[in-house]
């Protein structure tokens, strides 16, 4: 056997689909020994096998790291089975003698890991992991206390203490291996479903991989960052990066993004972009130090929440068909595109657990099947928040009025008419409420209300009641309000 200074270093793309800032992979590229680059398709990954939105996802990503790799006379080594299982089978087919990656912090992914380096150490084979998907360390960020953060504002002061560490410098193309592993066919993995296809709007807004991320970002730096704090609520507009599928798959790492908008000057557009990378960057610090926040209550109070079993009121929010012309767009959004815009996601989430009364992990297991960049720390989090089950989370009689939401981040009701186009002949005063429109108006713009468009699945008042009632005396134990005066 070759002596180790000759032997192959196996480097494992798991999230960090990308050549630049990418720690493992320039630390293997640096030992001047052979590398073969593998990316493991463990479908008992993680806490639920990745949904179908991020499999289409994927294809893509995989298709453009497999070209860069061969741009530097590489190639990317892909395997389908468990982590554990296949990383023992390359490295008896490839002799290698280290094995690198970038460090995963979801629980159960965390644990897998840990047991791989167990038995890579039992065996004498070398490991060596990095961070690569986050600004900081989740143990590196704590409180004065030394205990973890449960609120984003401090949080975030003490991630802007701390500073930006810069992004690894590229690497040089690395020494290929004598003899390459084999590799499945990506196509053979039938990521993207043809029959029927429903992924095919995903096709006109998004490039997965790190050439789109790198264009992403440059084209938002270049116009939309500046009025970002003022823009980013309006969903009708292009006002918002739309880098999350991108982080999420590691196209473009957190150090990239933060170091090309801190080379602008501090102000209120870059600053609030900043923002939403530590809003990210909180997430998984609850995750980390709440293993169960994916499926449990962070606020224990909420299990008493009686939650209603109402599959058809699900269903109908799942397809766009509540009546509520801003909750309608944003499914629709989200079914046509894989993905939403974050205003209206807290909407959505918040007409589902509030208006109907509907448990947040079914609106979180339908955002994981369906959004391009659904993200087990980023979900939870958002999902928790919405419903005030989670740390730092919106009090529960925060209850979005999805027509004053409507009127006031969308006036004009362009977001409104692009993705809910039978209402699009309704003049600006009527678009956001169709059912409070005059019989006339509604003939004019060709709209029947029950026929056309339905007629809402709930009415706002009674809704909001009903939800505030729920929560006082379950979860509260008080009885509950006299809203009469109201």
């Amino acid at each position: 056997m070759p002596s180790t200074a000759q032997r192959p270093t196996l480097a494992w793309f798991r999230r960090d689909l990308r050549l630049t800032d990418n720690p493992a992979w320039s630390w293997a590229v640096g030992t001047g020994r052979p590398v073969v680059p593998v990316f493991v398709l463990d479908e008992e990954e993680g806490e639920q096998p990745i949904g179908g939105a991020s499999r289409w996802w994927l294809h893509g990503s995989l298709q453009g790291l497999g070209r860069a790799l061969r741009g530097q006379g590489s190639r990317l080594v892909l395997r389908r089975e468990a982590a554990g299982r296949a990383i023992t089978e390359l490295v008896g087919e490839t002799g290698a003698s280290t094995i690198v990656w970038n460090r995963l912090y979801e629980p159960a992914i965390a644990r897998r890991d840990e047991e791989i380096e167990e038995r890579c150490a039992e065996t004498g084979l070398e490991t060596r992991t990095f961070q690569a998907g986050l600004l900081f360390e989740p143990v590196d960020v704590r409180s004065g206390t030394g205990r973890p953060y449960r609120v984003f504002t401090p949080f975030w002061r003490k991630c802007l203490e701390h500073g930006f560490a810069r992004p690894v410098a590229a690497s040089p193309p690395p020494a290929a291996p004598a003899t390459w592993p084999a590799s499945n066919d990506l196509g053979s993995w039938n990521l993207r479903c043809s029959e029927p296809d429903w992924a095919a709007g995903f096709r006109d807004v998004w490039q997965p991989g790190e050439d789109g991320a790198q264009r992403r970002l440059r084209a938002f730096l270049a116009g939309a960052v500046e009025q970002y704090d003022q823009d980013r609520d309006r969903p009708g507009i292009e006002a918002t990066s739309r880098l999350s599928p991108h982080l999420h798959f590691g196209e473009i790492g957190p150090r990239q993004v933060a170091a090309r908008a801190m080379a602008f000057p501090s102000g209120p557009g870059r600053d609030a972009f900043l923002r939403e990378l530590g809003w990210r960057e909180f997430s998984h610090h609850l995750l980390f130090h709440n293993p169960d926040m994916g499926n449990r209550n962070l606020r224990p109070e909420f299990d008493r929440m009686p939650w209603r079993d109402a599959p058809e009121d699900l269903r109908r929010w799942q397809r766009g068909e509540t009546g509520y012309p801003i909750v309608d767009a944003g499914m629709r959004e989200l079914w046509t595109t894989g993905w939403m815009h974050n205003r209206v996601r807290m909407l959505v989430a918040s007409f589902l657990t509030k208006h109907l009364l509907i448990d947040w992990r079914h609106g979180a297991d339908w955002f994981w099947d369906t959004l391009v960049d659904a993200d087990w720390a980023n979900n939870s989090c958002g999902w928790q928040w919405t419903a005030g089950s989670g740390a730092d989370a919106a009090p529960y009689f925060r209850i979005f009025n999805p027509v004053a939401q409507s009127r006031r981040y969308d006036s004009a009701g362009a977001y409104l008419r692009k993705w809910v186009p039978e209402l699009r002949h309704l003049p600006d005063h009527a678009v956001h409420a169709p059912w409070l429109a005059t019989e006339s108006t509604l003939a004019a713009a060709g709209v029947r209300l029950g026929k056309s468009y339905p007629l809402p699945i709930v009415h706002h008042a009674a809704a909001r009641q009903r939800a505030l009632d729920a929560w006082r005396t379950q979860v509260r134990g008080q009885p509950p309000a006299d809203s009469s005066g109201r």
